[in-house]
């Protein structure tokens, strides 16, 4: 019984060890020689597929999301033991609330009763959401979209997925003018539209002690848009 006791601590102790390295594995890997170069070995082997189109109301144009084509392995048992099933999903989005949600590799846009449809990027990004700000469209007649995705492979895995940094881009409707308000290492914290006052506002977080660790050491950055204004221009507060 004690020596049960003894192996079952061993486990206990090993599997913590494990979880704590997982916890710590670096989110930032820098290079050498040069502390902001991005690394952009991606993964190209998935298959690219469009969820049918999305007309956001109030906007003149149809949106395509385009992403992998998601593949699931199942195990299943049968009477002469395990095997594998493979599964297909064909849906890569959910809509609600003027949001488009998933992992998306791309958005292209169609305006109504035109056959041209545009990418909104020809780079390499993974999108997580593409908001449409409907109140400051009511307001300013400025209709914007706001995304928060993922555009460096900044841990060095070879492929862009939530473990890298999170950044925040906007553009109009039509998807031109796609810019990207956060810094190039910092990391999305979140954003809050605030309508009375046509502000944007989002926090990122620096790894100034470039440990490659987003932790309470480090500087977090309060900012803000005026999204009235002809320009996206980033201005900085101090709340604290």
């Amino acid at each position: 019984m004690k020596n049960i006791k003894i192996a079952l601590l061993v486990v206990s102790v090993l599997v913590l060890v494990s979880c704590k390295e997982e916890v710590e594995k670096p989110k930032v890997i820098y290079d050498g020689t040069n502390k902001e170069r991005p690394f952009d070995k991606i993964d190209s082997t998935q298959i690219a597929i469009a969820d049918l189109p999305i007309q956001i109301k109030g906007t003149d144009y149809l949106i395509h999301p385009v992403g992998d084509l998601r593949v699931y392995e199942k195990g299943t048992k049968s009477r002469y033991g395990s095997s594998s099933v493979i599964d297909l999903s064909f849906t890569i989005s959910n809509y609600g609330e003027n949001e488009i949600t998933g992992y998306l590799q791309n958005l292209k846009f169609q305006k109504i009763n035109s056959d041209s449809i545009r990418a909104l990027t020809d780079k390499r990004v993974l999108i997580q959401t593409a908001t449409y700000l409907s109140g400051i469209a009511d307001k300013t007649k400025k209709k914007i979209m706001v995304y928060t995705l993922f555009d460096i492979d900044s841990n060095r895995d070879g492929k862009l997925d939530s473990s890298d940094i999170k950044s925040l881009y906007l553009s109009d409707v039509s998807g031109e003018n796609f810019t990207k308000i956060s810094v190039n290492f910092e990391e999305l914290i979140d954003w809050s539209l605030i309508e009375s006052q046509n502000r944007l506002y989002f926090r990122t977080v620096e790894d100034t002690n470039k440990n490659g660790q987003f932790d309470k050491n480090d500087v977090v950055h309060y900012n803000y848009i005026d999204l009235s204004s002809n320009d996206w221009k980033v201005a900085s507060y101090e709340p604290i």
